[in-house]
């Protein structure tokens, strides 16, 4: 086992550069399986792969306490929150998020919902009008999951966009990352005022369920930290927008993918999962060395940050055959192991840093992928690049499409759709 010969010298901005390609460009200057480098003045690691999932969400390997740097709390997570607890207050709080987002009933009603308002939001548009595939899915998603919480909308549009601030907000500096922290200021703040009064919630509702929620001690949190979980229950559905644009992208690049979504469920999950591992979302996770540690053979003394490489692995030749390939196929009948694929992180969800929400991920991305599929658009000319430099990135352009129409009953049985491809072809990833 031999280490990669990385540069020793603090690597922080040339992370904020890169983007995704920040650490693969570590890994092909070594050869072995572990990355040495320094972030932020701290000597840091990097590992991938099945095994080194296995080991990095072992708790007595690992703690989360402070590994997120104050500007990805202050955008993406919240403070005080889930994300950042270990041990006792980590599984106490984890389970209300179990209890949400794994209850197969709540997930097949947040994906029903979400397509309902997609419907509504495009059957009620003028005739030829153009459509940004990005921005319909992250309004569609906002007043579903709003609706499904048991949370008031009064400004789809306005929730929308803080909700997209936030998750675009995280990767950068700048204009962005600030709008993000204003955004967050103002849904915290909304949300605690209706958190507040957990009786006038409606029953059993989502919103009800956090405002009640009782942490490790027994008592009921705080209406600020409730309001930043609420927010990480609804910012996360929101994020998959950014998997619906992916989806828009792999249907017009891939075509013949349509008429197989359009008619087999268990090809639509398929679909879901490959869009996922094949495209960029978070590039690692991070926690720290709670101790001496040694990986295969190699030692990572207490403190390190320790970095777990989710890109890096979804696109791992020695995990899957033509990883920079675009197919689904390899996810129908096949077995996946749980540490293998790793979009939304890795471990057992039930008791580790694992993404409670992959199920209503999957979900909502299966329920809008399928829906882009059994329509007919076209597809004007626009930049479709996918800058692996921004994080998170998404097509430049949001995915444009004009003369929107849902196919007939014949067409969806059996006739693949086309779509007017004057598009340049997508750069900066294949």
């Amino acid at each position: 086992m031999t280490t990669s010969r990385a540069s020793f010298l603090d690597q922080t901005l040339n992370l904020l550069a890169g983007g995704y390609a920040w650490l693969p460009g570590l890994w092909r200057r070594g050869d072995g399986r572990m990355v040495r480098t320094r972030i932020l003045g701290r000597r840091t690691v990097a590992l991938r792969g099945p095994g080194a999932v296995r080991f990095f969400y072992d708790e007595r390997h690992m703690m989360r306490h402070g590994a997120l740097p104050e500007p990805v709390q202050a955008t993406l997570t919240g403070k005080g929150t889930v994300h950042g607890l270990d041990g006792a207050a980590h599984r106490t709080r984890k389970h209300l998020f179990m209890s949400v987002l794994a209850d197969p009933g709540r997930v097949t009603a947040l994906a029903e919902e979400v397509g309902a308002r997609w419907d509504r939001r495009l059957r009620d548009r003028p005739a030829h009008s153009r459509v940004v595939v990005f921005d319909e899915a992250a309004k569609a998603i906002t007043e579903g999951v709003c609706d499904w919480a048991g949370t008031p909308v009064d400004a789809t549009d306005a929730l929308a966009a803080d909700m997209v601030a936030l998750v675009d907000g995280f990767g950068g500096l700048g204009p962005r990352h600030w709008k993000a922290r204003l955004a967050r200021a103002r849904r915290e703040k909304w949300l605690a005022g209706l958190l507040a009064e957990p009786d006038a919630l409606p029953s059993g509702s989502v919103a009800e369920l956090v405002a009640r929620h009782r942490d490790e001690d027994g008592r009921i949190l705080d209406p600020g930290i409730a309001a930043t979980e609420l927010l990480n229950i609804i910012r996360p559905t929101v994020a998959v927008a950014w998997y619906v644009a992916f989806a828009a992208h792999a249907l017009h690049r891939w075509p013949d993918n349509r008429a197989r979504l359009r008619a087999d469920p268990a090809y639509a999950d398929a679909f879901a999962q490959e869009v996922r591992r094949f495209y960029p979302i978070a590039p690692f996770v991070g926690a720290f060395a709670v101790k001496d540690l040694t990986w295969l053979g190699e030692q990572i003394p207490e403190g390190t940050l320790v970095l777990l490489d989710l890109h890096g692995q979804n696109h791992d030749g020695e995990l899957w055959e033509r990883p920079y390939s675009f197919d689904p196929g390899r996810f129908t009948g096949a077995s996946v192991g749980r540490d293998d694929l790793v979009p939304q992180g890795g471990g057992d969800p039930h008791t580790g840093h694992r993404c409670p929400g992959e199920a209503v991920t999957v979900a909502v991305l299966r329920t809008l992928a399928v829906r882009l599929a059994r329509l007919d658009y076209t597809v004007p000319r626009q930049d479709l690049t996918i800058s692996l430099r921004r994080v998170p990135t998404r097509p430049r352009s949001g995915f444009v499409i004009t003369d929107v129409r849902e196919q007939d009953e014949a067409r969806r049985k059996g006739e693949a759709a086309t779509s007017g491809d004057t598009v340049r072809p997508a750069r900066g990833r294949r």
